[in-house]
């Protein structure tokens, strides 16, 4: 008894029985390309909120920096008398001893709706160097050899305001 084997069209043999194995592999490598494909795009949203969070972050902070550099200005032209800067004009409290706190005023300033840059400029010279009665910090006093004040600025990321940045400093013309 002979076999005869059935030719396919390139005159090779045909095998006897199929198992469908290469469609299986296929499909799962399918899978796994989609799954990668599908996680690279989490991680690409990712990595641009946070550099859109860092932009914004960063937008306040130089809008706070640059709010405290006007208002040196103007308080150089204020001790100093030539006027400069005049257009970042702010109100300069003269009661250093008033309690106040930037971590705590900055907060404040964070939950005020709607968000806006706000300014502190205090004179707090006669409290540090001993130029005022034993009433410090009750009145103004009227020349201080030793001007030093501080400058605290909080800004936020206009027009978005999605970020905010407070900077204090302490500036002696």
């Amino acid at each position: 008894m002979t076999r005869i084997r059935s030719l396919s069209r390139a005159g090779h043999a045909a095998p006897l029985r199929q198992r469908g194995a290469a469609l299986y592999v296929a499909l799962i490598m399918l899978i796994l390309l989609a799954l990668i494909g599908i996680v690279g795009m989490q991680v690409a949203g990712l990595q641009e909120r946070m550099a859109a969070n860092y932009l914004n972050t960063n937008l306040a902070f130089q809008a706070a920096e640059a709010g405290v550099r006007q208002r040196e200005c103007y308080v150089e032209g204020v001790v100093n008398r030539n006027g400069a800067c005049a257009d970042a004009a702010a109100d300069i409290n003269q009661i250093c001893d008033d309690g106040f706190d930037a971590t705590t005023w900055a907060a404040e300033k964070s939950i005020d709706v709607p968000q806006e840059n706000r300014v502190s400029i205090r004179e707090i010279g006669p409290c540090i160097s001993g130029n005022s009665s034993l009433a410090m910090g009750t009145a103004p006093v009227s020349e201080d050899p030793n001007p030093v004040y501080q400058i605290t600025v909080y800004a936020t990321n206009d027009p978005a305001a999605t970020a905010n940045a407070a900077v204090d400093t302490i500036f002696r013309p």
